[in-house]
């Protein structure tokens, strides 16, 4: 009984409890009926935790915070047993002996003491703040020691919180000078420990370790060749093997229907190639732990899209679908232009091989009024065969897999193109798994095998002309968790993201060639928030109000000024990425089209045209689902669900509850499915001025929604600027969760 009050008093010591509300007495007495003689310290644990999540409601918010603290301490004895450390020695001791004895199991790798002396990491020890393992809420706790700390070959955790965090920085100061190395590592400790920051999942889970794939996510242009879709496929396999997820472009392929080597009718078109992309994806499952997961775009003119568009729907011949890939339609403006103006008017839809071949041009190589000329042209040309379908028809198809699978996601190819600061060098053809990458891309050309004969041996190599591979390296500022007022925290904190994605770079393990030439030649990051709405409440700012489209236009300008500045800096001390010359960062078009005139943008500007920018790309907003959980806070950018629900997963039902749930901030937590649409994407074009890629943004539609209205959120869409719409959810629909991309 002695043990149980201790437990019991330890639970509520994480709640500041003013009004008596949590109290030992409510504890007992629900616990009478759950004990039992002679349990565990363990199975008493759990039970007081089961009892503190049966406790939480959208009144009694807090008794989560007892769970967690509680599931912390049961971390803490799980961990010690896991690794015979005796009761009495303190659990972050001895952090050097730590790393030899992980790095002798193949747990860690060689490379950490290769670049930390023992005085380095006895300094580190110092450094780590145990304390903070009690910032975690109950489900963040939970989900980073199921899937984030190392476990051991039987599956279980040996590494704690704060040895996660400091493992994660020093991997992450590896490339900085040697005497300002252990600086950096406490630097990038310091924030992600905080949960003022968060890197994306393969980072968090990878950094450290002998496998060290730390980037999310991958795009591939697929060459219109049997050796192109290939090789476009090995890379998938690859790429998810160890953990990255993929988009995949496929508008450069020939239609069904359509000629090889001059014989007409041929061609199968896209879909028996998206569906091995799919199979793939249930392949290669990442070590048992999921599945692959691949996004497949397709431009709206191109002729196979009404089968494209019905990948994922239960109706229809099933031999023609792929249910484990997620469809992307890429946009030119023009589609939404006769959408709103003359819905009834004809859309043509072509093959891009036989456009190629008849104009000598590639139509998905231009963009905006260009794209359009060059769109009619071939609609005038009878050389060119054509699918002609109405765009009213058309949009039906569109809304309809919407609703009922949460795809296509939309890519608006104009936006995203004129946007670009890095169009002197190429085409932006679609994004990646969550929309919110937006980089230069083109396909791989594989030239020619050669036989060398190396000492009597023959070996075959294949040479291949790389293309524009793209990488994903994404971190996030958790808004909920920093004062976005106080202007000093938020550069510290937009600063040192920066630069530990930079380090990324240089760091990572790439399972697929390409993607290291394309990375290391553009530097391209992606800076995201998660927090959002959290944010929103920490301010007392309803999202409904005029005062939100202010704030969020500050708060978002201010960020992009850090995150610029600080890419600049970092090109002052070790150089410029390799395409700057000629950029819209070196001319200064970047800031012309976004209006920053301001003294402190021109300042800032030539400095840039002094220095350079370290990063092609600078910013992108993830989806943050994991992420976000660890850090206690909001999705993303989206809005939240709900006050308090229950989530089920494998079994369990955990309650959850908006971040920092309590009386002075209940009000400022509407749900997403209450919030009008119109307003999220006015909201969203917003943001997406300080915004160099693209946010992964959702639509949250009822039953009570028709097809006019949410064709119109994609109209509205378009004419705002917005670059991408990621699902559209429904309170019907349940859609997966990207890990890949959580930052």
């Amino acid at each position: 009984m002695e043990n149980l009050k201790k437990l019991c008093d330890e639970a509520l010591s994480a709640v500041k409890d003013k009004e008596g509300i949590y109290t030992e007495e409510k504890l007992l007495s629900s616990l009478e009926h759950i004990l039992r003689d002679n349990m565990s310290n363990k199975e008493i644990i759990d039970s007081i935790i089961q009892v503190c999540l049966e406790l939480t409601t959208q009144e009694e918010p807090k008794w989560l915070e007892c769970a967690s603290r509680l599931y912390t301490i049961k971390l803490y004895a799980e961990v010690r047993k896991n690794r015979n450390i005796a009761d009495k020695r303190g659990l972050y001791e001895n952090f050097y002996d730590f790393i030899v004895e992980l790095t002798e199991e193949g747990l860690y790798g060689e490379y950490i003491l290769e670049n930390y002396s023992k005085g380095d990491v006895e300094e580190l020890e110092k450094y780590i703040k145990a304390d903070r393992d009690f910032l975690f809420t109950y489900s963040g706790i939970k989900l980073l020691s199921s899937r984030y700390l190392i476990q051991d070959f039987n599956r279980k955790p040996i590494e704690l919180p704060q040895q996660m965090f400091m493992g994660i920085a020093m991997h992450l100061a590896i490339p900085e000078k040697e005497d300002k190395r252990v600086y950096y590592a406490k630097r990038f400790y310091d924030v992600l420990s905080s949960l003022k920051a968060t890197m994306a999942t393969p980072t968090m889970s990878n950094a450290r370790k002998p496998f060290y794939q730390l980037s999310s996510c991958f795009i591939d242009t697929v060459h219109d060749s049997l050796k192109g879709i290939y090789k476009s496929l090995d890379n998938f396999a690859n790429v998810s093997k160890f953990g990255g997820g993929m988009g995949v472009y496929f508008g450069k392929v020939r239609a069904m229907g359509s000629s090889i080597r001059g014989f007409k009718g041929a061609s199968a078109g896209v879909v028996p190639w998206i569906k091995l992309f799919n199979d793939t994806a249930i392949a290669v499952d990442q070590l048992g732990v999921r599945n692959g997961s691949v996004a497949v775009w397709l431009d709206i003119w191109h002729k196979d899209l009404p089968e494209f568009l019905q990948l994922r729907t239960n109706n229809g011949d099933d031999r023609k679908k792929a249910h484990d890939v997620f469809p992307g339609v890429c946009y030119p403006d023009l589609f939404w232009k006769l959408a709103e103006e003359n819905i009834d008017a004809n859309w043509y839809m072509m093959c891009p091989h036989e456009v190629s071949k008849v104009k000598g041009y590639c139509l998905e190589d231009f963009y905006g009024e260009e794209w359009e000329k060059r769109y009619l042209e071939c609609v005038e040309d009878d050389r060119i065969t054509k699918r002609v379908m109405s765009v009213k028809d058309i949009v039906r198809l569109i809304i309809k897999s919407a609703a009922e699978t949460g795809t296509p996601f939309a890519f608006y190819r104009d936006a995203a193109n004129k946007m670009n600061p890095n169009k002197h060098k190429g085409m932006i053809y679609s994004s990646n798994l969550c929309t919110e990458i937006m980089q230069n891309m083109s396909p791989m050309d594989i030239l020619q095998e050669e036989i060398i004969d190396e000492n009597g041996d023959k070996i075959i190599v294949q040479k291949t002309k790389a293309g524009d591979f793209v990488v994903c390296n994404l971190s996030s500022i958790v808004l909920g968790n920093v004062d976005v007022t106080n202007d000093e925290e938020l550069e510290y904190v937009v600063e040192t993201q920066i630069r530990a994605m930079d380090n990324v770079i240089d760091l990572n393990y790439y399972s697929v060639p390409f993607a290291e030439v394309t990375n290391k030649r553009y530097r391209g990051i992606g800076l995201g928030t998660s927090g959002y709405h959290h944010m929103l409440a920490n301010n007392k700012i309803p999202w409904t109000s005029d005062a939100h489209l202010e704030f969020t236009d500050k708060v978002y300008e201010k960020i992009n000024y850090y995150a610029i500045k600080a890419s600049m800096n970092i090109s002052k001390e070790k150089g410029a990425y390799e395409y700057f010359k000629d950029s819209d960062w070196d001319n200064g078009d970047y800031f012309k089209i976004r209006g920053y005139d301001s003294s402190e943008w021109k300042n800032l500007y030539s400095e840039i045209k002094k220095y350079g920018m370290r990063n092609g790309y600078l910013m992108a907003v993830a989806p943050n689902g994991s992420t976000a959980t660890i850090a206690g806070t909001s999705e993303g950018i989206d809005p939240v669900m709900s006050r308090f629900w229950m989530e089920e997963k494998k079994g369990s039902i955990t309650p959850k509850t908006a971040p920092n749930l309590s009386q002075d901030n209940f009000w400022f937590y509407i749900s997403a499915y209450n919030i009008n649409q119109q307003l999220c994407v006015k909201v969203n074009s917003i943001r997406q001025r300080h915004i160099d890629q693209s946010q992964s943004f959702n639509l949250y539609i009822t039953t009570d929604y028709t097809m006019r209205q949410i064709m119109n959120l994609y109209i509205e869409a378009c004419k705002l600027g917005v670059k991408s719409i990621y699902y559209v959810r429904s309170k019907a629909l349940t859609v997966e969760e990207c890990d890949s991309c959580s930052a």
